[in-house]
């Protein structure tokens, strides 16, 4: 009895002390409970979402964000497909009209003869507002792999019999040779150019879609960051200061140099800068420069070639804002995009604005200067 009453004795003496350390008067259970729960807390999940409507995007009125570029322009091309206008880099086609207004444009090496020329492929979104776009010239087995990622209309001059199999693919669409002839004092392989209306003429010509079809991209070409946010490199793996980007392209040259006024990188050819008398005598420039290495192969003699544009974990880098990354990049069919990541394995992110690619032959790509 004595040793059970001990007991008893011991478990109350135990409840008064739980009851003397959890529980205090009911004015300091109060003000425990409001610090711990208090009814601020309870809604910052509205406030979340306060702060999250005050930060979203409201776009000015009629304008969307360009899938090429991220910038804004007119909502009535939203569902416009870009043209891909294959134009000579020859000097004697010089200058150039209407690239400056261009949302991508690729470099690539289009005959492994003449100094290993290169020609452009221009996409552009809007290209009714330009007023003159070229030269016009003919178009490569490449270029139809490539174009088909955007959805885009390849505009050309004919090309070699290379690209008939292509021609054959649904998800191809062109115009070739229908173009305007401006009277420039040049050889007529160089007169050729889009002029207004031409476009139109082209589509109720013919049955291409002016607006995107089934073979639309699913997903957005880029990442892009927001302007109010964007790309900073510096912290990257592999990171480095880029201010100049001279290509190994023997024949024209090709060099983009970063303007830290504008953040963007002006593009020189031919040892002089490339100016687009169709804008103003703009120079070239671009807020995003992406570089592929890649093989090639060549078809004959006459130096006709195909670049190896499918391929995966290739190597490239990706420039902007006065800084430099090493990349790899994949692309697995003619309709999927190409896909850049940076040495963490997550696809790149790129700033709003215009974009220049290149193809860099991997036999010359340790002659890319990059500093």
């Amino acid at each position: 009895m004595k040793k059970h009453a001990a007991w008893l004795l011991l478990a109350l003496s135990l409840v008064c002390l739980t009851g003397a350390a959890g529980c205090g008067s009911r004015e300091e259970e109060e003000v425990s409970t409001a610090d711990t729960f208090s009814t601020e807390d309870e809604v910052i999940p509205e406030e979340t979402e306060e702060e999250e409507e005050v930060e979203e995007e409201v776009a000015p009125e009629g304008m969307y964000r360009s899938e090429l570029t991220n910038e804004w322009i007119s909502e009535d091309l939203k569902d416009q497909r870009p043209i891909a206008v294959m134009v000579d880099n020859e000097k004697t086609a010089l200058p150039h009209y209407g690239l400056t207004q261009a949302d991508v444009i690729y470099e690539m090496m289009n005959s492994t003869q003449n100094g290993q020329i290169t020609r452009f492929m221009v996409l552009v979104k809007d290209y009714d507002s330009i007023d003159q776009l070229g030269s016009v010239r003919s178009v490569r087995p490449t270029n139809f792999m490539i174009a088909p990622e955007w959805n885009a209309i390849v505009c050309h001059d004919g090309g070699p019999f290379y690209i008939n199999s292509f021609l054959e693919n649904d998800y191809v669409d062109h115009f070739s040779g229908t173009f305007s002839r401006v009277d420039n004092g040049k050889p007529r392989e160089f007169t050729e150019y889009i002029l207004p209306g031409d476009m139109d003429k082209n589509f109720n010509n013919s049955d291409v879609d002016r607006n995107y079809n089934e073979y639309a991209p699913t997903e957005p070409h880029f990442e892009f960051a927001s302007e109010s946010n964007p790309v900073d490199l510096t912290d990257e793996i592999g990171s480095k200061a880029c201010t100049l980007v001279d290509l190994p392209f023997p024949h024209n040259g090709s060099e983009l140099n970063y303007d830290e006024a504008s953040g963007t990188y002006l593009y020189s050819e031919y040892g002089s800068a490339h100016l687009d008398p169709g804008n103003g005598n703009q120079q070239l420039a671009f807020k995003n420069v992406i570089l592929q290495k890649m093989s090639y192969n060549q078809l004959d003699d006459h130096g006709y070639m195909v670049w190896n544009c499918l391929a995966t974990g290739m190597e490239g880098y990706y420039i902007t804002n006065g800084q430099a990354i090493p990349i790899t990049w994949s692309k697995i069919s003619d309709t999927d995009r190409t896909i850049y990541y940076d040495m963490t394995g997550d696809e790149i992110t790129v700033n709003t604005g215009k974009t220049y690619i290149a193809f860099v032959a991997d036999e010359v790509w340790d002659q890319l200067v990059i500093e």
